[in-house]
């Protein structure tokens, strides 16, 4: 958990992309339920409540986003709730004050913690806004929100190992495999936390009983 709130530092900001460029660039097609990464054969755009078919491009480049920012930070979390208990005291982050199952970790961190997360966050959040929103004195009042353009959601310009491809299709296909990954974490990190509430045992211990 200590991991997880570290990571979070970062993820709940969404303040990277392993896809990203320095700047957004355009988009040489529609963002649509046809043309959207995420689409996996047999099932195509899982969809059942039909938010994606009613949406227009704006508001379902907002659904991406959420999606992309969620398994962003359940990924993170997930791994988080791993190595936290394998750690627990074994680091000099906490000095040892932090053990236990991990949903029990957030009440023990130092309140200075807090302090430094929340500045972190903040950070992040409005270098996101300042990337992928339109400035709002510049969008109707009844229609906050409003992504720009030429900003590919998920595409905050953070890719230090140079790994998106240059290749359109190439980019879709790794697009898709971060979804992927984020939608398995999420149900992960789900299941990591009922699991825990249900007998108070951390998720390694399950593994070693």
């Amino acid at each position: 958990m200590k991991f997880i709130l570290a990571s979070s530092l970062i993820a709940s900001a969404s303040a990277f992309s392993v896809f990203g460029n320095k700047a957004p660039v355009a988009e040489s097609a529609a963002f649509s339920v046809d043309s959207i990464p995420g689409a996996l054969e047999p099932m195509g755009l899982f969809d059942p409540l039909g938010f994606a078919a009613k949406a227009d491009e704006g508001t379902l480049k907002r659904y991406r986003e959420a999606e992309l920012t969620h398994g962003r930070v359940a990924m993170l979390a997930t791994v988080g709730f791993l190595v936290g208990e394998a750690v627990e005291s074994k680091t000099f982050i906490f000095n040892g004050e932090v053990t236990g199952p991990a949903i029990t970790h957030l009440a023990q961190v130092n309140p200075v913690f807090w302090v430094l997360l929340g500045a972190g966050i903040a950070k992040a959040e409005t270098e996101r806004a300042e990337i992928g929103w339109v400035e709002p004195k510049d969008v109707p009042f009844d229609k906050p929100g409003v992504l720009r353009e030429t900003y590919i959601p998920g595409n905050l310009g953070f890719d230090p190992l140079g790994l998106k491809p240059e290749d359109e299709e190439e980019f879709k296909i790794m697009q898709t495999k971060e979804l992927q990954n984020g939608r398995l974490a999420m149900l992960a990190a789900a299941g990591f936390l009922a699991q825990e509430l249900v007998d108070g045992k951390g998720i390694l211990e399950h593994f070693s009983a």
